[in-house]
């Protein structure tokens, strides 16, 4: 069974072309290269946020609370309407990030989230996620907001620099595209482009802290952790372009 519950600190870094390359190289030295990649370059996913019609969880969460949560539908690549994807709550409190999950159907995670009511138990399900999710979805009124998609490439591990990192995990990700239109993961994998060509979202993700080896590698090639959600720039961007809000069914 898919690990359902996550507990760790996430670091995020906007990179351009030539530091990318340097960072994937001295990681495909280093660390176990994820298995989805193992057959592909990068695999998809794609996300369907799910927010309130005046996208107050996006509002909260870019005011930088201490408590923070987001509600979305997620699938690798594009899913038949009975394929699975996992129906996801991700909270973080002060500095450290909570993903719960739950696979489903497509089918019956639409229905979930749009009546608040929980699809009869399978042993593929996890009880208390779906109970969590059945609260927010009932108590907040979730609609679909926005799509968004992107590329990724990820490694694990690094056991080889030393420092404990069996629990390290770090993801590039790339070609972000997002739509607030045709709000349906089985709809396909397009959108316009969140940032701009040649730029890579790097995350890395540690249940403690980031490994001293890890430390100076971002030092020497002067890398430093910033504030970045796809969800909240794909909002923003459309705040500052005056591009509706309001999701287009």
């Amino acid at each position: 069974m898919a690990i359902e519950v996550f507990n760790r600190y996430e670091n995020k870094y906007l990179l351009d072309e030539r530091t990318y390359s340097l960072l994937r190289d001295r990681f495909e030295a280093t660390m176990e290269l994820d298995a989805y990649n193992k057959a592909f370059e990068t695999y998809p996913i794609s996300n369907l946020y799910y927010d309130t019609t005046d996208n107050y969880l996006i509002r909260a969460s870019l005011s930088k609370p201490r408590y923070k949560e987001k509600v979305r539908i997620r699938a690798y690549g594009v899913p038949a309407s009975d394929g699975k994807v996992y129906a996801e709550i991700k909270k973080k409190v002060g500095g450290l990030v909570n993903k719960r999950r739950t696979a489903l159907t497509l089918t019956d995670a639409y229905t979930f989230l749009k009546t608040a009511q929980p699809p009869e138990l399978q042993p593929c399900m996890n009880a208390q996620v779906l109970s969590e999710l059945q609260y927010i979805a009932a108590t907040r009124e979730l609609l679909p907001t926005a799509y968004l998609a992107y590329d990724r490439r990820a490694y694990f591990g690094g056991g080889d620099c030393g420092g404990g990192t069996d629990d390290l995990r770090v993801s590039f990700d790339a070609n972000i595209r997002s739509r607030r239109y045709d709000l349906r993961l089985e709809a396909g994998d397009y959108g316009e482009q969140l940032l701009g060509g040649g730029q890579y979202i790097m995350e890395i993700k540690v249940a403690r802290a980031i490994p001293p080896w890890l430390c100076r590698l971002l030092s020497e090639c002067k890398v430093y952790p910033q504030s970045f959600s796809k969800y909240g720039e794909e909002y923003k961007k459309r705040l500052r372009e005056n591009l509706p809000l309001a999701a287009a069914m």
